[in-house]
């Protein structure tokens, strides 16, 4: 009896920790949403010109505005940081995941990874197929450029690709510290691939602003259906830990 008892405890203890989470990440994507169409709203409006150029100007050397500011080394770690957003990292990075997941039999966790990196990939072409911003014109490019402006695909995709693959690792490890680790690295990458497309001059800061905030709406919006699924048993559960289950 007193055995039922604290498995029943512990059952109500993991439930409100759940709901408590899951108020929490709802309120996140109300609060990333709200920004994304608010730094759409003032880019449209031309409201941001003066920060966006002021802060990108503020990166490069006065005398020669192909150079940017910092040594040589700076500017190499910039084009390594940018990296880490392109398409082929990326890429393969979601493909070797994908794979990892599929052969330690979490093949639902892998499609979950693989179609919420894919669906960003199509949602940012849209994005800045629809807003059209041109890139910036005030200094040369530290990198070659394909696409518009708005919002940066590499800090959307960034956030969106790191972000998920952090979620999924932090559900496998039961220690707060590991975890709050994983999210913490995934969040410190999404960062400085952002500030090093500013920093190479091209993309505009609000580019940036807008790219993190979409990128993190759609990974929270990943982390709501995978605990959806999860609670339904069509996706693999997390680390148990004594017996009890760990809140994802």
């Amino acid at each position: 009896m007193e055995s039922l008892r604290r498995s029943f405890d512990r059952l109500r203890a993991g439930t409100a920790r759940f709901e408590l989470r899951t108020l929490l990440v709802l309120v996140l994507m109300a609060g990333l949403g709200w920004g994304f169409i608010h730094i759409a709203t003032e880019v449209m409006a031309g409201s941001t010109h003066a920060m966006d150029e002021s802060i990108l100007m503020s990166m490069r050397n006065e005398a020669d505005l192909s150079d940017p500011v910092g040594p040589g080394w700076v500017e190499e770690m910039g084009r390594d940081f940018t990296a880490l957003g392109g398409v082929a990292v990326l890429g393969l990075l979601t493909l070797m995941s994908t794979l990892y997941l599929f052969l330690t039999g979490k093949r639902r966790n892998a499609v979950l990874l693989f179609t919420a990196v894919a669906s960003g990939i199509l949602l940012s072409i849209l994005l800045k197929t629809g807003f059209d911003r041109p890139r910036p014109a005030l200094v040369p490019h530290g990198s070659i450029v394909y696409t518009k402006s708005f919002p940066s695909g590499h800090s959307m995709m960034a956030a969106v690709t790191y972000l998920t693959l952090g979620a999924l690792l932090m559900r496998a490890h039961a220690r707060r510290s590991t975890r709050a680790f994983i999210v913490g690295f995934a969040v410190l990458i999404t960062i400085m691939v952002g500030i090093s497309r500013v920093y190479l001059g091209v993309h505009w800061p609000t580019d940036v602003l807008a790219g993190w905030t979409i990128g993190g709406l759609w990974a929270a919006m990943a982390w709501m259906v995978a605990r959806q699924l999860q609670r339904r048993g069509q996706v693999e559960k997390p680390a148990e830990r004594q017996g009890e289950l760990v809140p994802g």
